[in-house]
C-alpha cells in the first residue's frame, strides 16, 4: 500500500508543479529602445493567453503521457516479471515507472511549448525578449 501512495504522490507532484510553472513564468522583455514599450503589459497578457492555447492544458498533457507510459511500462514490466516468475509485480513496477516517466516527459514538453510560444509571440509584436 505504501508503494502505491508513493507513486500517486510522485505523479501528483509532477502534475501540480508543471501547472504552477506554466501559469507563473513570464519572459523578460528589455524595454530600452523598444518603440512598442507602452504595449508590453497588454502584449504580455495577449501572448500568455495564446501560449496557453498553443501548449494545451499541462495537467491534461501530463495525464495523457502518464497513461501511455503506464500502459507501455506495464507491458514491458509484465514481460520481465514473467521471466523471473512474477509477472504481476513486474507489471505494477513497470506501470509505475512508465507512468511517471511518460507523464513527466509529456508535461515538460507542454511547458517548453508554452515558453517558446510566449517568446515567439512577444518577438513577433516587436519586443526584445531576453530569455
Amino acid at each position: 500500500m505504501t508503494g502505491k501512495l508513493t507513486v500517486f504522490a510522485l505523479v501528483a507532484a509532477v502534475v501540480f508543479s508543471g501547472c504552477a510553472s506554466q501559469t507563473g513564468w513570464r519572459p523578460t522583455v528589455d524595454p530600452y529602445g523598444d518603440p512598442n514599450a507602452a504595449n508590453i503589459e497588454r502584449d504580455m497578457m495577449d501572448c500568455r493567453y495564446l501560449a496557453k492555447q498553443a501548449a494545451g492544458n499541462m495537467a491534461q498533457e501530463t495525464g495523457k503521457g502518464a497513461l501511455v507510459g503506464g500502459a507501455l511500462g506495464a507491458a514491458a514490466g509484465a514481460a520481465l516479471g514473467a521471466a523471473v516468475g512474477n509477472a504481476g509485480q513486474g507489471a505494477a513496477l513497470g506501470a509505475a515507472a512508465g507512468g511517471i516517466g511518460g507523464g513527466a516527459r509529456q508535461g515538460f514538453g507542454s511547458e517548453e511549448q508554452y515558453k517558446q510560444s510566449y517568446v515567439n509571440c512577444m518577438r513577433n509584436r516587436g519586443h526584445k525578449v531576453i530569455n
